[in-house]
């Protein structure tokens, strides 16, 4: 699958669509079951404050990839993102009340690159705070 946004038709500062990712306990289960993550700070309260957390927290990749959603969507190809990365600055706590976490993310392209590729940086939070710093991806367009 080629991407299907053009390298030309690209500009500096243009924002990719933001996007909202609703996280439940049973999201973090079947991500564990996936993942083979089965670390209890990801699906057991008690746990989780026990070693200092505010409740259970949603897996690190797992937030990573709900983030990473935004700029595949945009692209139009999974295999166009040859680059990214990420630092955690603050956990999704993810409650048991029926509600749950909602990860909000937004991108913006902010350079482009030679060879076809162009840097888009990521913001994303969760509860109003600003879960990922220095998110960015390199993509490779047609």
């Amino acid at each position: 699958m080629a991407a299907s946004i053009a390298y030309e038709d690209v500009e500096v500062g243009t924002e990719l669509p933001a996007q909202v990712f609703p996280v439940e306990r049973a999201t973090l289960v079947r991500y564990a079951g996936a993942s083979g993550d089965f670390n209890p700070i990801h699906w057991n309260e008690r746990f989780a404050r026990e070693v200092g957390l505010p409740d259970v927290i949603a897996h690190g990749m797992f937030t990573m990839a709900s983030a990473i959603r935004v700029v595949t969507d945009w692209a139009g190809d999974p295999g166009a993102v040859v680059e990214y990365g990420v630092r955690f600055t603050k956990p999704v706590v993810v409650p048991d009340d029926g509600q749950g976490a909602v990860i909000e993310v937004g991108a913006k392209v902010a350079a482009k690159l030679d060879d076809n590729l162009v840097r888009v940086d990521l913001m994303a939070t969760s509860a109003g705070q600003k879960i990922l710093g220095m998110a960015r991806a390199v993509v490779r367009l047609p």
